[in-house]
């Protein structure tokens, strides 16, 4: 076994074996408490190749990219890096060694520059021995250009879009000369434009000989990038296959053990009274002058790229930020949302886009976060929480979601962020609510539960409650939706009903 030093001894000596794969795993298995995560699975990633790993969430992707990046140890198995025996220590092992890691949930510091949290632990530094910052900024500039990539190295990372902070990230990641390069759902934030720019990233990488690790629920995706593609299973592995010679149907088999029939199973439902009406909502110098209804029953799609406004039209609804102007009728009064609180006792509930920052409290358990929204109100009687009814119904919906978990008592952090997800949109769900905003409900979701999650709406919309749902994906609007609004610049640029929408429609009102 080479250790850590002496296999980056070698790689930076340049004298490392001529092996067809770049990294090798095998036999690797892991168990958390309760959990067994991988059950001795492999895995080989070829120079110059994009390697797909495709699977539910809990299926062990993560783990095993966290393995790879040294972040987790694993309980046995074997690795070769360039066809030597390897074991890192450290995600700095790692990084030394030659394997960068983007994660799904960002991890830039907010109130640090682009360039630092690039070169962090790296600053190029002053014959005084202090950080050089022209120094930083001229290599942050080298790297952007090399990338194509338009962000100012000196504006603070909190200041930038969701979109922006990913290539950030994607950058650094770059940023280390990396042989293997593990990419975990790289393009949930971006514009088709942003994902267009990544690939051609991507292909840069390839011709250099790097081997990409690309992790995705997005068929799409696979069949555009990946030359190859693995399937793991409950923790297990299942398949290796050249995507060129697998279709997206037996990938949906081998990942679920089963066939997803129907991916958007709207239903056809009475359409009701208006219950939601806005006039003129303005929040200065974000969106202006929305206006819009929506129906019991209905589904309002909102459509529109990465900083049209969508999010912040929510928000404000949800009163996380109180309009400026404007007016919001629930069933036909008047009321003013001035907090989430105001909100949530006139009946909506709110699924934000950031599962990380603003929706899982990372240090609870699952029972905790499920329960979060509703200590308030359903389950309080003269002043007490009747525990039993609210752990009952917890778990009921963990359970109908399919929450992957040993028990109700596990840290959220504990699990993928798929199933984070779930957890959250359960925590909505036990509030009963008359108004539902779902801001990008399926992101990071496998294509099995989103089938779940999105018969969970249509029976939802089927028993009366007023659904708004924005996503990035165009077939979840399209399919989902009875009526789409699009979004652009902070204005509503169009309002289509399902019969008249297309994504070319979409498009051309998104974008102008």
């Amino acid at each position: 076994m080479v250790s850590p030093s002496t296999m980056k001894a070698v790689r930076e000596s340049g004298a490392v074996p001529n092996a067809e794969y770049v990294l090798e795993v095998e036999d690797v298995r892991k168990e958390f408490p309760g959990v067994l995560a991988l059950d001795n699975v492999q895995f080989k990633l070829r120079r110059g190749t994009v390697h797909a790993l495709m699977g539910e969430n809990g299926a062990g992707k993560s783990t095993l990219m966290k393995i790879i990046a040294g972040i987790y140890t694993p309980d046995s198995g074997t690795f070769k890096l360039r066809g030597v025996d390897i074991r890192l220590k450290s995600p700095l092992d790692a990084l030394e060694n030659g394997i960068a890691m983007i994660h799904q949930e960002l991890n830039l510091m907010g109130p640090m520059t682009v360039a630092e949290n690039i070169w962090i632990r790296r600053e190029p530094k002053n014959s005084w021995g202090l950080i050089n910052h022209g120094e930083m900024r001229l290599r942050t500039e080298e790297l952007f250009k090399r990338l194509n990539i338009d962000i100012d190295p000196m504006v603070e990372v909190r200041m930038l879009s969701v979109a922006n902070r990913q290539m950030v990230e994607i950058a650094k990641a770059v940023s280390f000369n990396s042989d293997v390069l593990i990419m975990d759902e790289p393009t949930s934030a971006l514009t088709e434009k942003e994902v267009t720019h990544l690939f051609q990233i991507i292909r840069v990488l390839k011709a250099e000989g790097k081997g990409i690790i690309y992790i995705t629920h997005k068929m799409s995706e696979l069949f555009e990038i990946a030359d190859e593609v693995s399937v793991f299973r409950d923790g297990k592995y299942i398949t290796t296959k050249l995507s060129s010679q697998v279709t997206r149907d037996e990938i949906i088999r081998m990942m679920v053990g089963r066939d997803i029939t129907q991916m958007f199973p709207k239903e056809t439902v009475p359409i009701g009274k208006v219950k939601l009406s806005v006039k003129g909502l303005t929040l200065d110098g974000v969106f202006k002058d929305v206006s819009f209804d929506v129906r019991e029953g209905e589904i309002l799609g909102i459509a529109g790229l990465v900083g049209s406004g969508r999010s912040n039209i929510a928000e404000t609804l949800f009163g996380v930020t109180p309009a400026s102007s404007g007016t919001i009728e629930i069933d036909g009064k008047l009321i003013a949302i001035k907090s989430p609180g105001q909100a949530m006792a006139n009946g909506l509930a709110f699924l934000t886009e950031d599962r990380k920052d603003t929706g899982c409290f990372l240090l609870l358990d699952i029972q905790d976060n499920t329960q979060m929204a509703v200590l308030q109100n359903r389950y309080v009687s003269y002043g007490f929480v009747q525990q039993k009814q609210l752990s009952k119904d917890s778990s009921i919906m963990a359970q109908t979601l399919r929450v992957r978990t040993p028990d109700m008592q596990e840290p959220i952090m504990n699990l993928s962020g798929g199933n984070q997800q779930k957890v959250l949109i359960a925590r909505w769900l036990l509030t009963k609510p008359r108004i539902l905003i779902l801001d990008e409900p399926t992101r990071g979701i496998d294509v099995g539960a989103k089938a779940e999650i999105h018969r969970l709406v249509s029976q939802l919309a089927g028993q009366g409650v007023a659904v708004i749902m924005i996503s990035s994906e165009m077939p979840e609007v399209l399919g989902m939706s009875d009526r789409i609004m699009v979004v652009h610049e902070g204005r509503v640029t169009g309002l289509l009903d399902r019969k008249d929408a297309n994504q070319v429609k979409i498009m051309e009102l998104a974008s102008h």
